[in-house]
């Protein structure tokens, strides 16, 4: 009975879920056996929470913003919708990149997410952080000094991430260098017997 069950309840699962053997073995064999991962936890951890955090992070800077608009100058005004579109759209693209680069182990899309992090995002959150001008709220202080922390680790974090990632490909294309010298035919290569002969 327990084993006709068994049998039963994976059938329908096989049947709901259903699973593509042939492309599981095909995932087994691209990672090589001894392949090293090099991707940095901690900064998968501060992109995480700071892909959960922005949205709130966003929505909460456009409701204080409707709440203090006729506090502004115009000045002000201008300057902070503009800040606030950079930001979104820098910030989406950041995100993405830094998940991209440092599961996939990608060092260009990893440079790229750090570049925009220090460049811009970075340089952003402190004016909003610091620009007392802008007749800061409390709550919105807190946001800001929140999303600041995220920048501030994922600026450290990354760096450390690239540098690992780099020093690890540079080691790895050396070796593959060797492997590959040690894989050639007796009369694959012989350099000297193109001028010899």
């Amino acid at each position: 009975m327990d084993a006709t069950f068994r049998r039963t309840m994976t059938s329908v699962t096989d049947l709901i879920f259903p699973v593509n053997r042939r492309k599981d073995e095909l995932q087994h064999r691209i990672v090589p056996k001894n392949h090293e991962y090099v991707t940095n936890l901690p900064l998968q951890m501060a992109l995480y929470f700071n892909t959960f955090f922005f949205p709130f992070w966003f929505i909460g800077c456009l409701v204080i913003l409707e709440l203090k608009w006729q506090r502004l100058d115009e000045l002000y005004r201008i300057v902070l919708v503009a800040i606030y579109i950079v930001y979104f759209i820098i910030e989406c693209i950041r995100l993405y990149l830094g998940y991209l680069g440092n599961l996939m182990e990608r060092v260009p899309e990893l440079a790229g997410s750090w570049l925009l992090t220090l460049l811009l995002s970075f340089p952003l959150i402190i004016l909003l952080v610091a620009n007392d001008n802008a007749v800061l709220l409390p709550f919105e202080r807190a946001l800001h000094i929140v999303m600041a922390l995220f920048v501030v680790a994922e600026v450290i974090l990354g760096y450390l991430a690239i540098r690992t990632m780099v020093d690890y490909q540079v080691t790895k294309y050396h070796l593959q260098q060797f492997s590959d010298m040690e894989q050639l035919e007796d009369n694959d290569y012989f350099p000297e017997t193109r001028y010899t002969s």
